[in-house]
């Protein structure tokens, strides 16, 4: 039975659902096209009303920022009814839960959005953050931190697992009105937080999950500054060097310093400095390997807890490459058949293979077609701009450079002049080239039709031969173009060329 078994080739079904998140400094609708496994977010409108300023002073949300926020809270409602969402979800974080008259707020705000809201705890909020990463990035071991205006939240993940979480409240909101807007002062503060704070003896020598808005600037400004030729943020990572130089850099910077630098939202010019700090010190608290930075925090992990325990435990990238391959492609069913003809390629006497190459080989068939709608000169172009820019997830950045790399080969044919190849090493951009002409063989055999590659194999025949066996009836189908693609794939993994015809 193959990996794929049960799969539905027809395109995914728009159901729309919106999750209204209300924190200590922003207030944000995402609305994503469905409850699966990798949602892709279709709408984002964050509004900054620093719901949380003056909060550590006067104990009560910030009387302008109320105002806001419920405005914003009823233009939500009229979005998700516009965009037709079969369900609104809401949680309000540190902001709401702390203040005297959180409870009145939270009254109004469902009043004005038309949907309940869920006030999370400290340890819900940290849980959500943590199964985000984890939605994200399965493979996650580390700690994950998750920064919002008012509080930081640090949870320990490792195998799809959660440990130890606890809440500290050092978010740049709160440290503006405790310190007097002072960062040394906040500085101080922080650090004596973090000295009573056990979880960060775990960090060292793991990977701390950057999760938050100001902590996604960070990486922003370093990403720009590196020229780093992949412009994608997720999984973006940092040595602990490169995180504490950087955080450390925008700290000391004043907020007029702040809005010349273009990456860096405008808005966020008096929280970051005391978000990057927080940052910097964390980094020389717990001595982390590195820093990655991670999109998905408390939305998308409470959206994923809400998934089925089958759907959940999917793989991320490949449910992503599936919905692509059923958007895109000419013949979604004619991937799986692929994925299912590569397999006589590689495994055990075959061809080497490690567990995560096979599963970005099974990513490259169910994108091998999604370019086709393209014009012929710019098909390669055009797969490696929509497979470098995706929402992906599930995938670091070296792996989808791989597969945009292979989908360029696999209509190009040559090397790729780009930037981008540096994040690869030698043996990995082989590999793409290898897969390409692979594909290169299939599509002229099956014309991308389904229902063709079961009945032609394409094998290994001891450790001389490729073989390529078509039955009789299909015998026409050999010509000089797949004489020319099969000895040019036989060349490569250095094999003899041998066409057979059956019965």
């Amino acid at each position: 039975m193959s990996w794929h078994t049960g799969f539905r080739t027809e395109p995914p079904k728009y159901r729309p659902v919106a999750v209204v998140d209300i924190g200590s400094n922003s207030v944000r609708l995402v609305v994503y096209d469905g409850l699966r496994r990798s949602p892709a977010p279709i709408f984002n409108e964050k509004i900054l009303c620093g719901l949380g300023k003056g909060i550590a002073v006067t104990g009560k949300l910030d009387a302008s920022g109320v105002v806001r926020a419920l405005a914003a809270l009823r233009r939500f409602r009229t979005l998700a009814k516009q965009i037709g969402c079969h369900q609104v979800f809401a949680v309000a974080t540190a902001a709401a839960r702390e203040a005297d008259n959180g409870t009145e707020f939270i009254d109004k705000a469902e009043e004005a959005l038309g949907a309940a809201i869920n006030v999370l705890t400290g340890k819900e909020e940290a849980r959500y953050a943590a199964l985000g990463v984890i939605a994200g990035i399965p493979e996650a071991d580390g700690i994950v931190g998750d920064l919002g205006g008012g509080s930081l939240e640090l949870i320990d993940v490792k195998g799809g697992k959660l440990y130890d979480g606890v809440t500290l409240p050092v978010g740049p909101l709160r440290l503006i009105d405790v310190s007097g807007d002072n960062v040394n002062r906040a500085r101080k503060l922080v650090d004596e937080f973090f000295e009573k704070t056990p979880i960060l003896d775990k960090l060292k020598g793991r990977t701390f999950y950057a999760v938050g808005g100001t902590w996604r600037n960070v990486a922003r400004v370093h990403l720009t500054h590196a020229h780093y030729p992949l412009h994608v943020l997720h999984q973006y990572t940092m040595t602990r060097q490169q995180a504490r130089s950087i955080s450390e850099f925008i700290a000391g910077l004043s907020p007029g310093a702040l809005k010349d630098i273009k990456d860096v939202s405008k808005s966020r010019g008096s929280t970051l400095p005391f978000g990057s700090m927080v940052l910097e010190r964390l980094i020389e608290a717990g001595k982390p390997k590195d820093v990655v930075c991670s999109v998905y925090g408390v939305r998308e992990g409470f959206l994923f807890a809400k998934l089925p325990r089958k759907k959940a435990r999917t793989d991320a990238l490949l449910a992503s490459c599936w919905d692509y391959a059923r958007r895109y492609a000419r013949s979604p069913q004619h991937e799986l058949e692929l994925c299912d003809w590569t397999d006589a390629l590689f495994g055990k006497g075959k061809l080497a293979e490690t567990p995560e190459e096979q599963r970005l080989r099974y990513a490259a068939c169910l994108l091998a077609d999604i370019g086709w709608r393209a014009h012929p000169d710019y098909r390669a172009d055009r797969s490696v701009s929509m497979i470098s820019q995706a929402a992906f997830v599930g995938i670091d950045h070296p792996g989808r450079v791989f597969l945009a790399l292979t989908m360029f080969y696999r209509y190009e044919g040559e090397i790729m002049q780009d930037d981008l190849t540096r994040l690869l090493s030698e043996s990995e951009m082989e590999r793409a080239h290898l897969l390409s002409s692979i594909f290169r063989l299939a599509y002229i055999l099956s014309a991308a039709m389904p229902g063709m590659l079961p009945r032609i194999s394409l094998t290994l025949e001891g450790s001389k031969q490729l073989v390529l066996t078509l039955p009789k009836k299909l015998k026409d189908l050999m010509g000089e173009r797949v004489e020319k693609r099969l000895a040019s794939l036989a060349f490569e993994i250095g094999r003899t060329p041998k066409v057979v015809i059956g019965k």
